[in-house]
């Protein structure tokens, strides 16, 4: 009778997330994940062909990290800003897990679809739209560019602190974000057929710049 398997799939990818969380996806290898684990190499290619599916299976829990966050932001009084806060958050905590979702080329060993900043871009648009849809009165299309326009400052300010390049505290980070909020609401509002892209903004412009 052929030995029994100790250790099961979830542990083996919980064991290849934690090599990511400490040296980054690049060090998920069958030798270093069955150092986490303790064992010979043979548990991990009892449930997994190649690393590339482990690597696949280490990125699908990183990004359900990451969904945790987005949620937890969107349980705050103003839902926005609590997705701002716990997006950084994120990026301050798991540094190494951020770069697995957005700093690594969709055309990585992870898998068709998967890797890149556009890819989590539209997976986070997809949680936060309901939430912004009621509460900002908009209807998906206005609704995802303006997500899209506030998440494209929160991942610089992200990319800054994951690259230990920040000179920004928090607070200063988080007053941008509320700045940025509130002037990308009240211009996709007021100005017509910005949202969908029909208004002449030269016209705007030079109007706004009158006053």
């Amino acid at each position: 009778m052929p030995p029994k398997v100790k250790f099961q799939k979830e542990e083996i990818v919980r064991a290849a997330l934690n090599v990511a969380r400490q040296q980054g996806i690049g060090a998920v290898t069958a030798r270093e994940v069955a150092k986490e684990l303790g064992v010979s190499v043979g548990p991990i290619f009892t449930w997994f062909d190649t690393m590339e599916q482990l690597k696949a299976g280490v990125y699908a829990l990183a990004k359900a990290r990451y969904r945790e966050q987005i949620l937890r932001g969107l349980d705050e009084p103003i839902p926005f800003l609590g997705i701002w806060r716990h997006y950084l958050s994120f990026a301050r905590q798991e540094p190494e897990l951020y770069r697995l979702l957005f700093l690594t080329r969709p055309d990585s060993a992870l898998g068709a679809g998967r890797g890149g900043a556009m890819e989590v871009l539209r997976f986070s648009q997809e949680i936060a739209r309901p939430s912004i849809m009621r509460i900002y009165n908009m209807d998906a299309q206005t609704a995802d560019k303006f997500f899209r326009d506030i998440w494209l400052a929160a991942f610089s300010f992200a990319t800054l602190i994951v690259t230990d390049d920040c000179p920004y505290t928090d607070e200063e980070i988080l007053a941008v974000g509320a700045e940025m909020s509130l002037a990308l609401c009240k211009a996709y509002k007021e100005v017509p057929g910005l949202a969908e892209g029909t208004c002449d903004r030269d016209a705007v412009f030079r109007e706004l710049v009158k006053k």
